[in-house]
């Protein structure tokens, strides 16, 4: 059953949109916007490290 809840898009410039979204078991998923059934997914706490290092610059290396 796919009772992942997503969040609207969030959109960069462009057509670059990504969706965020969470189950109630603690999971959580990141998709292109419009291609939700292709997801990334991992825990929660996962995605809120992953927030945290970019919002910090770990991954500024990148641009």
């Amino acid at each position: 059953m796919n009772d992942i809840i997503w969040e609207e898009p969030f959109c960069a410039e462009g057509n670059n949109c990504f969706r965020i979204g969470t189950d109630p078991r603690g999971n959580a998923y990141i998709a292109v916007a419009g291609e939700e059934g292709r997801y990334l997914t991992d825990t929660r706490e996962a995605l809120q490290t992953l927030i945290r290092d970019i919002k910090a610059g770990k991954a500024d290396h990148l641009l």
